[in-house]
């Protein structure tokens, strides 16, 4: 450990606290269950045998060694009759005894398969967003998504333990000890709670690859246990900013392990890799300057919506039914940024049973944010790649973005009918903004084909709430 001198990196007093099985404790603890101790997973149309799951309870994990993601027909039961399911365990190449299958009828009876609530989620996060507030200033607190996020509380540690004989290690053992009791006292929720000394990354890391194995769900790693902890992660791929094909790349340059990227050449990762590489060997060495009053933002590249469809969509006008739909629905928030795309993509996935590679295609167009235009451009995108068969996901994506002042007009535009166009869109969106996006439909939202109404009440894509950003 020779090329960083930790006295002279930033230090800060971060808690990284994760709510565990989020969705599946919210729903255990409604129905006065424990959540460690029950069988339970969230699944989006929880009564279709092609559902997806969207979060399970530790113990529905172990017991059929499922993650959080995945479809009702990959696992070992029928969700229906709760019978072991032999097609999935011979596609999965399980041995089957009849003590499995025992096993597996047994622990289904007892499984709660069970529709998300959203809104009900989202209500949680706020009671639990609400405790931290006791902690820390709301300027302290980074939310990371619905179920985990940082505090960093270098500002209240000394204040909430006084105690001057302690060290900061211990002292921020202490107090997220305490976070760690009030939010389940609460809510009945177990927050698992990664720590650090040091940076918000190694928090994370202490999170991921420590915490949630431990019985009191708290780590700290610190600059001082980079070379212990950070080196010795056994998977590249669970260290930040580690997928399969970044490992690919950099098992090509010789670098099979955490430790062998700290000790890396930087020069060499930055030329072959980029930015990403040079960040990746900071990354493990413990570096990273970032913190939570100033979190890094992307710059946005584009919007864009996708959805699975509740069955198998074989009519090509349903198809187009939907597409058209969504190209609106996006166009609508692209017109709220004030944008224009000069881009319009699409990505439309077929049934399981059809075995065709999906289509994907992108077009560049003049600056636009018209339904019209990008409707138009949407449908011949697909017109132009389909052929037939059994859809069950579509996607709609814009890119290219200019202001939405910005046009191109030619000699052969109609300026008059391309003003009241827009006079027309504008009246509209101004409708729905004050009334929903319900307010003004075409006809065709009333076919049994058309998703605007089914998806008007959902919440990031499932039950409760709204089409994202448009209610």
């Amino acid at each position: 450990m020779g090329y960083i001198d930790y006295s002279k990196e930033p230090r800060s007093d971060i808690a990284f606290i994760d709510m565990k099985s989020f969705y599946a404790s919210v729903e255990c603890v409604d129905r006065g269950l424990n959540p460690l101790r029950t069988s339970l997973c969230v699944m989006s149309r929880a009564d279709n045998t092609s559902g997806l799951i969207l979060a399970s309870s530790p113990l529905f994990k172990k017991v059929f060694g499922r993650s959080n993601v995945g479809r009702a027909y990959g696992l070992p039961f029928d969700i229906k009759t709760r019978k072991f399911n032999y097609y999935n365990a011979q596609e999965q190449g399980i041995k089957v005894s009849p003590q499995y299958i025992a096993y597996i009828e047994n622990w289904a009876k007892r499984t709660l398969i069970v529709a998300p609530r959203m809104d009900y989620y989202i209500e949680k996060n706020i009671e639990i967003q609400n405790i931290l507030l006791n902690y820390a200033s709301s300027a302290d607190i980074l939310p990371y998504s619905i179920d985990e996020g940082f505090i960093d509380l270098t500002s209240s540690l000394n204040y909430f333990i006084q105690e001057k004989d302690l060290s900061p290690e211990v002292k921020l053992d202490l107090l997220s000890a305490r976070i760690q009791y009030d939010i389940h006292k609460q809510t009945g929720i177990v927050p698992t709670i990664g720590m650090s000394n040091s940076n918000p990354l190694l928090a994370k890391l202490a999170l991921d690859n420590e915490a949630k194995n431990k019985k009191n769900f708290r780590a700290n790693w610190s600059y001082q246990d980079v070379e212990s902890k950070v080196w010795t992660i056994p998977k590249m791929t669970d260290f930040w900013g580690i997928g399969y094909r970044m490992e690919k790349r950099l098992h090509q340059l010789g670098i099979t392990s955490i430790c062998d990227l700290a000790n890396f050449n930087p020069d060499i990762l930055k030329k072959e890799l980029g930015a990403n590489g040079l960040q990746l060997w900071f990354h493990a060495n413990g570096v990273d300057e970032s913190n939570v009053h100033q979190p890094y933002k992307a710059k946005s590249q584009g919007l864009g919506n996708s959805q699975i469809l509740p069955h198998d969509y074989v009519h090509q006008v349903d198809i187009e039914l939907v597409l058209s739909e969504m190209a609106e629905q996006v166009a609508i928030r692209l017109r709220r940024a004030h944008k224009k795309a000069s881009k319009v993509s699409i990505h439309v996935s077929y049934s399981r049973t059809e075995m065709k590679k999906a289509i994907q295609g992108q077009v560049k167009i003049d600056p636009s944010n018209s339904t019209r235009i990008l409707t138009q451009a949407v449908l011949t995108l697909f017109r132009d790649r389909y052929t037939s068969g059994a859809v069950r996901r579509i996607g709609v994506f814009y890119s290219g973005f200019v202001d939405e002042h910005f046009s191109l007009i030619s000699l052969f535009d109609q300026v008059e009918m391309i003003e009241k166009e827009e006079q027309l869109q504008s009246s509209i969106d101004q409708i729905r903004d004050q009334f929903g996006f319900l307010a003004l439909q075409k006809g065709s939202a009333l076919l049994d084909a058309s998703r605007n109404i089914a998806r008007s009440k959902l919440v990031g894509g499932h039950s409760a709430g709204g089409l994202e950003g448009l209610k």
